[in-house]
């Protein structure tokens, strides 16, 4: 019998293989595409392991069902999730479960999903199945760099500590922000901190990825008692932001960036070999240079100015969150051998 470690690694990759394609998926397609089938040595044997792997994970309220992309011949029959009845309707949480949950998906974010996911799909590709990577949002977030002041604001939410820092508008104006922190919320795929502004008197969110520098605590935990009841829904109301219009000018390596060459205004070869020079519009620089900062060195800001700046700036934090191999070698027992 498979280790349930072994068992729940190969029923996740199951649902990824599942949703990874809007296509019905045969079961050889299956069985090419998920590592773990590969242990059964014959097709019985596949077959026996398959049949239970579908059973859990309709018990677990995953719905599996089957069709054909032939509406004359049933002979060759597939398998797909159900997405309307997989995905969840609209769930509303009080301020200590967001706290509590937005922990869990930082968490979350760090599991070594990834690596199964991405060969799932390229499985699939390999075998001729159109693939939707979109479908696996939800399964296995994005990559996406982590706001440094994620950490540093969950603990002061949960020990009642007020805190400053450096916040950056959307004008690009930096200032000092003294700020009781409430709760830590997601909305529209941007992390904010809810609390009451101790220089404008009132409750004030403020967006993760324009904070600046460090989070620094200026008094003791409870030093002071969040509101009693915090509406979830309405925790958030930032001011909506004009959309930026500019047009931004990339230089993106041939065969890279997919999901930003598909909303690209226009494209066309650089001088550069194998390179493409991408024009898109900027929309938020800042949602923009993360994305961006995520393609590594596969894509180049050349214009505006203020983007490629944003770009630096994100990378420059990620650089900052990696502890130095320098630090890593001190930390080798003593007497140990060199590799």
């Amino acid at each position: 019998m498979a280790a349930p470690a072994h068992r729940t690694e190969r029923l996740l990759n199951l649902v990824i293989c599942l949703l990874a394609t809007r296509s019905w998926l045969t079961k050889e397609q299956i069985r090419a595409a998920v590592p773990q089938y590969a242990e059964c040595t014959t097709s019985e044997a596949f077959d026996r392991m398959f049949e239970r792997d579908k059973e859990d994970l309709r018990e677990l309220g995953i719905p599996i069902v089957t069709g054909t992309h032939s509406a004359w011949f049933e002979d060759e029959q597939g398998y797909r999730i159900d997405r309307g009845a997989y995905a969840l309707p609209d769930v509303e949480f009080t301020a200590e479960e967001l706290a509590v949950l937005g922990l869990a998906s930082r968490v979350w974010q760090q599991a070594s999903l990834a690596g199964p996911a991405a060969r799932a799909v390229v499985k699939l590709k390999a075998l001729g199945v159109e693939t939707d990577d979109e479908s696996l949002i939800g399964v296995e977030p994005r990559v996406r760099a982590a706001e440094p002041a994620f950490e540093p604001l969950y603990a002061a939410t949960r020990d009642h500590a007020p805190v400053t820092f450096a916040y950056r508008s959307p004008g690009g104006q930096s200032t000092a922000r003294h700020l009781e922190p409430w709760v830590l919320t997601s909305r529209s795929g941007h992390w904010y901190v809810v609390g009451h502004d101790r220089d404008r008197q009132a409750r004030r969110s403020f967006r993760l990825s324009r904070i600046e520098g460090g989070v620094r605590r200026i008094g003791p935990a409870g030093s002071f008692q969040p509101p009693a009841e915090l509406d979830a829904a309405e925790l958030v109301a930032p001011v909506a932001e004009p959309r930026d219009e500019r047009t931004a000018v990339l230089r993106v390596r041939v065969g890279r960036a997919v999901l930003l060459r598909q909303r690209a205004l226009d494209r066309e070869p650089a001088q550069e070999p194998g390179w493409d020079l991408v024009r898109t519009t900027v929309g938020d620089v800042t949602d923009l240079a993360a994305e961006i900062a995520g393609y590594g060195p596969d894509v180049v800001v050349l214009e505006p100015a203020d983007l490629r700046v944003a770009v630096v700036r994100v990378l420059t934090a990620v650089l900052a969150s990696v502890e130095p191999a320098s630090t890593l070698l001190e930390r080798e027992p003593a007497g140990r051998a060199a590799p």
